[in-house]
């Protein structure tokens, strides 16, 4: 009885393990995707935060081209972040309040990825003006920036309030980049290697540093999955 009860179930046993090999992968590729991160397009983003003139994108959308001069006095552009997976915020050396928190915790994260070379930092003066280059390498000494790894960075006005306000989508009032224009922001932006935004994140919570880990984890296993 126990012989025929086999050669019976082998057909039925074939077929669940073929159909074992297949599903499980397809399965877990399935669940895969779902953890996949979201791409930020502007008409993703909470309208108050994106220029009337790009609301309407849906698709296709990256950090422009930018050029601005770091604490060592020299020029970064997007190449400096080519194929890098990078952080970046809008900052200023004389913030009395939210900057504190946020260069706290992007030193902690170069200290977390300092051996990471896929995975970079960049800030931004919204007071250029008056974070010139020698105040900048002070501010960067101080807060423990390392070369390479982490630029802050100052430049024209308008290029960089642009930047805020049509590539990152990082504040919420309108201006025009003038003398009297001024952006005051938390928010630290994850951009991938392809120049896409994945993340938003409060630059001045701890449990947000960790989401944001978490992502970059995510991050990379979608391009080691390429």
């Amino acid at each position: 009885m126990e012989v025929k009860f086999f050669k019976k179930s082998l057909p039925t046993l074939i077929f669940l393990g073929v159909f074992s090999a297949i599903a499980v992968p397809i399965f877990y590729h399935l669940l895969k995707v779902e953890k996949k991160l979201k791409i930020y397009n502007p008409a993703d983003v909470n309208p108050q935060l994106v220029d009337f003139s790009i609301k309407h994108i849906t698709k296709d959308h990256k950090i422009a081209d930018f050029k601005l001069t770091n604490q060592n006095g020299d020029f970064i552009t997007n190449k400096n972040y080519e194929d890098k997976i990078y952080v970046a915020d809008f900052f200023f050396t004389r913030c009395k309040t939210i900057c504190i928190a946020m260069a706290f915790n992007m030193n902690e994260l170069q200290e977390y990825y300092k051996n990471d070379d896929d995975i970079m930092f960049l800030s931004h003066s919204v007071t250029p003006v008056m974070d010139s280059v020698p105040v900048l390498k002070e501010y960067a000494i101080n807060k423990g920036v390392v070369d390479g790894k982490w630029n802050v960075t100052t430049g024209a006005k308008k290029h960089i309030y642009e930047l805020a306000r049509k590539s990152y989508f990082a504040v919420l009032d309108q201006g025009d980049g003038g003398e009297d224009d001024f952006i005051h922001t938390e928010q630290f932006v994850l951009v991938d290697k392809d120049r896409r935004i994945r993340g938003y994140y409060d630059g001045t919570e701890k449990e947000e540093m960790q989401k944001l880990k978490e992502d970059i984890v995510l991050l990379k296993e979608e391009y080691a999955s390429k």
